[in-house]
């Protein structure tokens, strides 16, 4: 018996297959150029790791740089959701924060990046916008003599330091810096430094209610 003709797949099944691999073919590079940094990964691994042929890469993001430049603009897309001009900005930081603590591999692929590449080597991203900062200053919600550039670059190192120096995290607070302990703690102490950068200590909302203590009843 014959098996049937195989029937060729319609538009509406290439496009989900073809979803399904740039899918699998971005978080497999997450993965790699988190373990190996830019240089280190291999586009073979790469596509072994998402299980497709590795002349998808080049067929849907033109090559490991293409690839590597697509895993920036969703991030991007990402963080433009996260940053709401209403939203404080201790909430807005811890946001990042807790997004870098699930998902660490964009933060390990900036250690890579800053430690054993030569910049020049690199991929161009887009200046970081300082205009948030700026009109939170302007606001009132940052101190007038605090330099913008200097709190984002704070930012950036308050979230990544977790990541980048578990080692530190274990000698400093005595915790495995993925334990839920470690993540509690860290997260309320960020989110107090960050209040403090206001134009006085009454832009720290006071104590918590672990701080007070039972009440009496």
């Amino acid at each position: 018996m014959r098996p049937p003709p195989r029937r060729s797949p319609g538009p509406g099944e290439r496009k989900l297959d073809a979803e399904r691999s740039r899918r699998l073919l971005i978080e497999a590079a997450k993965d790699e150029f988190a373990a190996k940094g830019f240089a280190g990964a291999r586009v073979q691994d790469i596509a072994d790791r998402a299980g497709v042929n590795k002349q998808l890469i080049n067929y849907y993001f033109g090559g490991k740089e293409g690839l590597y430049c697509e895993l920036g603009r969703q991030w991007m897309a990402q963080e433009a959701g996260f940053n709401g001009p209403d939203l404080p900005l201790d909430e807005l930081l811890l946001l990042y924060l807790r997004h870098t603590l699930d998902d660490p591999r964009g933060t390990r692929l900036e250690a890579w990046r800053g430690l054993t590449e030569d910049p020049k080597d690199l991929p161009i991203g887009p200046r970081e916008d300082l205009s948030n900062l700026e009109d939170r200053q302007a606001d009132g919600e940052l101190a007038e003599d605090l330099d913008p550039a200097a709190v984002m670059l704070m930012m950036h190192a308050l979230t990544a330091a977790p990541i980048v120096l578990p080692n530190a995290v274990r000698r400093i607070y005595g915790l495995d810096p993925e334990s839920p302990e470690f993540r509690e703690r860290y997260i309320e102490g960020v989110r107090r430094i960050v209040r403090r950068l206001g134009t006085g200590a009454a832009k720290d909302a006071g104590p918590t209610a672990e701080d007070a203590g039972p009440t009496e009843a």
